[in-house]
Order: C-alpha cells, then sequence, then structure tokens
C-alpha cells in the first residue's frame, strides 16, 4: 500500500495529478484554499498502487509517495 502526501503550500490545484492517476482516486479541494487561494490535490480514496503518475506530471513538484515502510519511492 502506499501513501500519496501533498505539500499545500507548492500545490496550485491545476489538475494534472488528478488527469493522470489511472485509478482516478485524486481530485481537487476548492474548498481547502488557505495556503495559496487556489485549492489543493487530495486523495479522494484508497487503493494508490505507487505507479507515480501524478508525481511525474506535477509541474510544482509538489507530491510525495511513501510506501507504508515509510520509505519514499523514486520516481
Amino acid at each position: 500500500m502506499f501513501k500519496v502526501e501533498f505539500d499545500e503550500k507548492r500545490c496550485k490545484a491545476c489538475g494534472l495529478c488528478a488527469a493522470a492517476c489511472p485509478r482516478g482516486i485524486i481530485e481537487i479541494d476548492y474548498n481547502k484554499v488557505e495556503v495559496n487561494g487556489l485549492g489543493c490535490a487530495k486523495i479522494k480514496a484508497d487503493g494508490c498502487i505507487g505507479c507515480g503518475c501524478c508525481a511525474t506530471v506535477c509541474p510544482d513538484i509538489a507530491i510525495r509517495i511513501t510506501a507504508e515502510d515509510k520509505k519514499e519511492v523514486n520516481i
């Protein structure tokens, strides 16, 4: 199992990660605007397979994927 973390200070809610996710488990939360005024990506369901598609397309390097054993997944 994998965990996806979004850096709220970097994320500008462009939606590229959500579009790239093959599992469709990422969405943009436009209610979360405290940090940058733009919203932030979030996971809407479990099931990350650690493919790294979201992190690869993120232009702001705002996504980190870690495995259950807490080791960062290199993409």
